[in-house]
């Protein structure tokens, strides 16, 4: 119990308590969820990928063994989702939501701190986050916008809005000029710095200004579709990372150590990510039930997450 409450104390309160100020922030000030919204979306998370893509020291082989992780879990829980949408027979209006609140899981500004957090800012975890969090970036701003869109707007339109998502472009960057060695100028340097360091609190704090301008209803018309979605997020998800890392321990090929391990099923115990209400509000797709599976997935992943770091521990 004294290591449950310690990594309850420790790890999971600090990010609770950036949250709960912005809550309060919101409910004193009103503040516009839209502004920052766009803030974290078109500089402090664009900055912040590509400045840890460009300082952190990533090998070719965690690299691939990440990337394998991250194909096979998502590939797993996509099979989920499916089979829970067929089984729900969830209107196919809905099913782009419903599959973004379970796939898009919160690897940035919930993920990240939580990581450094939890293994006490260990760099070689931190590249194995980065990864899950350069994947978990890419894919909401492409298949993402293509999964709310393609029962409404061409291809065309579809690619020109992925075209433009500041995004895809800061991860190719952050590659290039880390592996070529290309030093960027101070007065470029100095300012990503200042946007990359801001992310995490502001990423924190606009969390809480979305969660604090929700409210959970137990009366809401889709609470089931809600609830299967938190589940597959919170307890599907580590499950599903424990099964893959349990099948690549067992091949020579693929082998990862054991804080690998540690820092993939931490990494796939988040809560939904915030780019699903996003998403869901920019394109108008069912913003009234991602909100409500972010409010309840971050609210009961501070049980859920320390459980999982706890019987990591032990």
């Amino acid at each position: 119990m004294a290591i449950f409450l310690s990594i309850l104390w420790n790890n999971v309160i600090p990010l609770s308590v950036m949250i709960a100020l912005g809550i309060t922030l919101h409910r004193v000030f009103s503040l516009d969820i839209k502004t920052l919204s766009k803030l974290n979306f078109y500089l402090f998370s664009p900055a912040i990928i590509f400045n840890l893509l460009y300082t952190t020291e990533i090998s070719m082989n965690v690299l691939l063994k990440v990337l394998l992780f991250f194909f096979v879990f998502m590939f797993l829980l996509y099979g989920c989702v499916e089979a829970a949408i067929r089984i729900r027979r969830t209107p196919k209006a809905m099913q782009g939501a419903v599959r973004n609140s379970v796939l898009f899981y919160n690897s940035a500004n919930y993920g990240i701190p939580l990581n450094q957090l939890a293994f006490a800012s260990n760099p070689y975890t931190l590249s194995v986050q980065v990864l899950i969090m350069m994947m978990q970036s890419l894919i909401p701003n492409t298949y993402g916008i293509y999964n709310v869109n393609s029962h409404k707007l061409q291809a065309r339109d579809i690619g020109r809005t992925i075209l433009g998502q500041p995004v895809i472009y800061a991860i190719p960057m952050g590659f290039l000029l880390h592996t070529f060695h290309i030093e960027i100028p101070k007065a470029l340097d100095i300012p990503l710095n200042y946007l990359a360091n801001a992310f995490i609190g502001t990423a924190l704090i606009t969390l809480g200004v979305q969660l604090g301008s929700m409210k959970l209803t137990l009366r809401h018309p889709k609470l089931k579709d809600v609830l299967i979605s938190v589940v597959l997020r919170l307890i599907g998800g580590p499950l599903l990372a424990l099964a893959v890392v349990w099948l690549m321990r067992t091949n020579s090929f693929t082998m990862i150590d054991s804080l690998m391990v540690k820092a993939l099923i931490v990494s796939s115990s988040v809560p939904t990510s915030l780019s699903s209400v996003l998403l869901a509000v920019e394109f108008d797709n069912e913003p009234e039930f991602a909100s409500q599976v972010v409010l309840l997935s971050t609210t009961l992943s501070i049980i859920t997450v320390t459980c999982v770091i706890y019987l990591l521990h032990i």
